[in-house]
């Protein structure tokens, strides 16, 4: 079995998930771990399932991410697919699922492919990588959502590493289905 891990990052926490699902897949599935660009040609005819990966920024998924579903959503409701979303918002527990992620309900809702499999992971922060810019506007969003404001810590991750495995095991299982 072939399957495609396409995902679009900022800052890699999305990448870090999406190569956490493929270790999880294992020899499960043969994977190929692809990081969406404006101009990648992928032919989803190759694969049997596809797996996609987007983060938040400033309250929207990537326009890469959106364009692509966009013009293979036929394939996409034609085959095995699943969508996981990674935001801060996630790292509340009444806020980390699909339904009650605000973010990725109203994505799912604007797109015409409805994955079978659909996951929300918390991402994380990394104010000492950030421009002066971005870093005060995520801390601005932090402090309104009474998240982390410490612009001085390297690294916060807010990933819950268990339910990425969780999700892993879904594909698996749906996979089995099919």
């Amino acid at each position: 079995m072939k399957l495609l891990l396409l995902y679009t990052t900022n800052e890699h926490q999305t990448e870090k998930i999406m190569r956490r699902v493929a270790e999880q897949l294992g020899n499960q599935a043969q994977c190929d771990l692809v990081q969406l660009q404006p101009d990648s040609q992928i032919n989803l005819a190759d694969y049997q399932g596809v797996i996609l990966g987007s983060s938040i920024r400033y309250g929207y998924y990537s326009n890469v991410m959106k364009q692509f579903i966009d013009n293979h959503y036929k394939q996409l409701n034609n085959m095995m697919s699943g969508f996981f979303g990674v935001n801060l918002v996630a790292r509340k527990a009444h806020k980390n699922t699909p339904e009650t992620n605000l973010y990725t309900r109203k994505f799912l809702s604007k797109i015409q492919w409805q994955p079978k499999i659909k996951a929300v992971f918390a991402g994380a922060l990394y104010y000492p990588k950030y421009n002066w810019f971005d870093r005060n506007m995520i801390r601005f969003i932090m402090w309104l959502g009474k998240g982390d404001t410490d612009v001085h810590k390297p690294f916060i991750e807010y990933t819950d590493w268990q339910k990425v495995d969780e999700f892993a095991q879904q594909v698996i299982k749906q996979f089995n289905q099919t």
